[in-house]
């Protein structure tokens, strides 16, 4: 593991932490900024504790754990940053107890902040409409911009896998594109005929135009032939909403978010969504089905037995 990641944790606590460290980068395959935040949530953990007089993870108590985590209540911590660090501390107990290190696990009844999830704004289908056709023209950038969009809401794909989508991920013919999503997992996702179409207009007549002598296989690419990057795809969304008189604060995300919940509403299965999203768990796909409690009540009163003679 790079030195940049090593725990700075004081006295016995940093051998526990550089071990758990190397288990989840290595074996669990997670993603670098999420090793840095347990490292520094473990690093803060162990200061505090090594504060109240403990010495190592071994002999930790869990009356002395349970210290730390009610203390992070007077700081000011988002609901979800809070549940970060518990879940933190609770994936390195069981790690130690994985590892023969300590018998128990300090963290088995300690509770936490309960997440609160937001309902993803959205956009309607009329202003993902609008959004969609706001490039216009036939010039490369016009034709690459209308591709991306197309894609974006045909994809719901992370702005980050948009960036880094290359060319041989792509199979126009049999309407799909390969990703490569978070801890490089592997995902095939359908892709929309609209979608399709501008993605061959642009690989046609738009990308030729922006391709340079040291362009490589990057899909997207921008005036100098290199990879759109994410900040750039973060402005080209935001200026396109302005043109098509979104008045709302438009995020790239929110075409993603817009993807889940027009899917979710028009009678997709969630399981689907969840594979097409590359969620890990079903229960962050979930957060989509606050977004439309008026369907669900419709299906509920159509589809219900104890509904269908009132």
């Amino acid at each position: 593991m790079k030195r940049s990641v090593l725990s700075q944790a004081p006295g016995g606590f940093a051998d526990g932490i550089d071990q758990f460290l190397n288990y989840i980068e290595l074996e669990r395959n997670l993603s670098a900024n999420t090793v840095v935040a347990y490292r520094r949530d473990l690093d803060q953990a162990a200061a505090f504790l090594a504060g109240r007089g403990a010495t190592d993870w071994h002999g930790l108590t869990a009356a002395q754990a349970g210290e730390w985590v009610h203390s992070l209540d007077g700081e000011r911590y988002r609901t979800a940053s809070l549940a970060r660090k518990l879940t933190a501390l609770r994936m390195l107990a069981r790690f130690l107890v994985r590892e023969k290190i300590r018998d128990d696990d300090f963290t088995a009844w300690l509770s936490g902040p309960k997440i609160v999830r937001k309902i993803p704004g959205t956009l309607s289908t009329d202003e993902v409409a609008r959004l969609l056709a706001a490039p216009t023209g036939g010039d490369p950038r016009a034709l690459r911009d209308r591709s991306l969009l197309e894609l974006f809401y045909s994809s719901g794909l992370r702005v980050s896998e948009l960036a880094a989508l290359m060319l041989q991920q792509v199979d126009l013919e049999n309407g799909f594109i390969r990703v490569f999503g978070k801890g490089a997992k592997e995902r095939i996702v359908p892709v929309g005929g609209k979608a399709l179409d501008a993605l061959a207009t642009y690989l046609v007549a738009g990308r030729p135009h922006l391709v340079k002598p040291k362009t490589g296989s990057q899909f997207f690419l921008n005036s100098r032939g290199t990879a759109l990057s994410r900040v750039m795809l973060w402005k080209l969304v935001k200026k396109h909403a302005l043109r098509a008189g979104l008045t709302q604060n438009v995020k790239p995300h929110g075409l993603r978010h817009s993807f889940a919940t027009h899917l979710l509403t028009g009678g997709a299965d969630l399981r689907a969504i969840q594979e097409m999203l590359g969620h890990a768990s079903i229960s962050t796909t979930q957060i989509y089905t606050a977004v439309e409690p008026q369907r669900l009540l419709d299906q509920h009163a159509k589809f219900h037995p104890r509904n269908r003679d009132r």
